[in-house]
């Protein structure tokens, strides 16, 4: 007889069978299968439900009545309360095997795709990796203004002292805000009332000089000359920006950034190239995992015969000059006008002249007609979109164009899976949707692309986030 859920807050036992793809615990119930945050393959554990719709639940773990081999006890003391980690619970060496679990799995049941994928390339530094700091700032329940991290799926601002994922200096910046907001009256941000001083914090690492970023709500940042001063006794090297976003949105920035101190921009060298980076310049935020990625970039490009590259999402042009340098030439796609600035400043930096031609425009509009502008059989193509993935026609634009080798850096497994799909034809457009093509077959689609490798690396160490590079071909 299949035992009743008696809902939220009914507690059993289990054993968990498998992680799900945010890296959560897998255990079924009767008929109901649970999802619980911070267990491990193999443990026998006493859970509560906290929801249960249909045959799908999520579930909290109350004892681990059996623990698993790789369990490890996390370093963090708001591990389970700050949504930044999921995985500081589970030995590094399973957490690299989990990510190419869950790039497998995302291209298998969302694009029907099978292919074995590899370990993921492992980081050399676990913890202390991050070279970028971002700590909203608001007002608690007794309407104090806490500066932390965000609880996971909520704005519930979890107050924190420091960061085991980000270098000791994620800690001064946390005390000075701390003293700063105490000596000045500054407030955190009210999501509810909308009121308040403080948004956000954001702060940039560039080779030990710290790029700061005060994210106001108004236009004002009171006593700006103690935030400096503050700054001043614990970093040599540093600028200081606002930024205003006065506006009812989750973006972080808003349009109009002023220099209050210190020089706009830094510059810094990495892989042989040097580049200048401000306040909005995306750089990736583990800067040894970034650079085996892009090493591997770049031999693919070097080895496929192709004699121009496009970099399309460039950022700050980092990987456009490293393609430059080993080919005829390469082009630099990007939106954002401060990271194009910085992409011509690297351009100059390294003596690139017409080898690299940086194009600021949102990708989706310049590079169908680029494509159309240049020889597409000599051509190396490499995609490296947001979280939210490709546009659709871009993706159009790139079966049209018949560029033979695709590299897509991607990281967001799911939209990933999808753009994948959509080039190597293993989904097709129904109406507005995508569904799978029961057409195709591991052999692929002429006039689609085939997988020639996929490799996760491991970005982002203690988290369930994986970058993923796959490689593809013209059939």
């Amino acid at each position: 007889m299949e035992r009743v859920i008696a809902g939220k807050n009914f507690e059993f036992t289990g054993t968990v069978e498998s992680f799900g793809s945010n890296g959560e615990g897998i255990v079924r119930e009767g008929e109901t299968v649970f999802f619980a945050p911070f267990t491990v393959v193999g443990e026998k554990v006493k859970f509560k439900a906290l929801k249960v719709k249909g045959r799908i639940g999520y579930a909290k773990a109350l004892e681990i009545l059996t623990p698993a081999d790789e369990r490890v006890r996390p370093r963090c003391p708001a591990f389970t309360k700050c949504g930044g980690c999921q995985l500081q619970h589970l030995r590094y060496g399973a957490q690299l095997k989990l990510k190419s679990k869950t790039v497998q799995d995302a291209l298998r049941k969302i694009a029907g795709i099978r292919t074995e994928v590899p370990l993921t390339v492992k980081s050399e530094f676990q913890y202390e990796y991050r070279n970028k700091l971002q700590l909203p700032v608001g007002i608690d329940a007794q309407g104090n203004t806490v500066i932390g991290f965000y609880a996971e799926r909520s704005h519930r601002i979890v107050p924190v002292n420091g960061c085991p994922i980000h270098p000791c200096w994620a800690g001064d910046i946390i005390s000075v805000f701390k003293q700063y907001i105490e000596k000045s009256g500054a407030r955190g941000f009210d999501e509810t009332k909308r009121t308040g001083t403080l948004r956000h914090i954001v702060v940039r690492d560039v080779e030990g000089a710290f790029i700061v970023t005060a994210v106001t709500y108004g236009n004002e940042l009171p006593k700006k000359e103690l935030l400096i001063q503050l700054l001043g006794e614990k970093f040599s090297r540093f600028s200081l920006w606002q930024n205003i976003n006065g506006e009812d949105t989750n973006t972080v920035f808003g349009d109009e950034f002023r220099l209050l101190f210190g020089e706009g921009k830094y510059s810094a060298s990495e892989c042989g190239i040097r580049f200048e980076a401000g306040p909005n310049t995306f750089i990736q935020v583990n800067a040894g995992v970034c650079r085996k990625l892009y090493d591997r970039t770049v031999r693919f490009a070097s080895q496929s015969g192709a004699e121009v590259a496009i970099d399309a999402y460039s950022g700050s042009g980092l990987l456009t000059a490293m393609l430059a340098k080993n080919m005829k030439c390469a082009y630099g796609i990007e939106a954002v006008r401060e990271a194009s600035e910085c992409a011509d400043s690297l351009k100059a930096a390294n003596k690139l002249g017409k080898k690299m031609l940086n194009i600021c425009g949102r990708v989706e509009e310049v590079l169908p007609s680029l494509l159309r502008e240049v020889d597409a059989d000599k051509v190396f193509l490499v995609v490296d979109p947001p979280r939210k993935g490709v546009d659709r026609a871009t993706l159009g634009a790139i079966l049209v164009s018949g560029i033979p080798n695709v590299a897509m850096i991607s990281c967001n497994p799911s939209t990933m899976a999808r753009d994948i799909g959509y080039l190597t034809g293993a989904l097709i457009e129904d109406g507005n949707e995508l569904k799978k093509n029961p057409a195709y077959t591991k052999d692929g689609l002429k006039g689609y692309y085939e997988i020639l490798s996929v490799q996760p690396f491991d970005m982002f160490p203690q988290t369930k986030h994986v970058e993923t590079m796959v490689v593809l071909r013209r059939i």
